[in-house]
């Protein structure tokens, strides 16, 4: 199975759906708690929905249970918290919440798509390990 990741800032809406669409991507899975403000840019959900499949052929579908919870954000990025913190409270929500039991083909090929640019201090990446770590035979690449 393979899964990618990406982030939306830092970054032109040309070289965004360039790299989707050289990747092969089928589909953007956005984990987003919010994905509708102003500040996405092309990123917000129903003109991301619409270039995505403009553009690249690619679909789209938002799945919250993949996103962080408003006050966990809250503590990390308003309240200045630690990365170990949060991702620590993040791992558990996921296994709190069972994600591994999502219907895997609704992921594979897919893209997880958040604002951060790069994965390092992102939950895209922590939710890509975590479901790798779960079903064993999943390939993950950041674009």
């Amino acid at each position: 199975m393979k899964l990618f990741t990406i982030g939306f800032t830092k970054t032109s809406a040309e070289a965004f759906f360039t790299r989707l669409s050289r990747a092969h991507v089928k589909k953007l899975i956005d984990v987003r708690l919010n994905n509708v403000s102003q500040l996405a840019g092309f990123a917000k959900r129903d003109d991301l929905c619409f270039f995505a499949k403009s553009i690249s052929g690619i679909g789209y579908e938002h799945l919250s249970e993949l996103a962080p919870t408003q006050d966990l954000l809250d503590q990390y990025k308003k309240a200045k918290g630690s990365w170990a913190a949060y991702a620590e409270r993040f791992l558990d929500l996921m296994a709190r919440r069972k994600i591994e039991n999502i219907d895997r083909s609704r992921l594979d090929g897919g893209c997880l798509l958040c604002s951060e640019d790069k994965p390092h201090h992102c939950h895209r990446r922590l939710v890509a390990e975590y479901l790798k770590e779960k079903w064993g035979d999943v390939e993950v690449e950041h674009l």
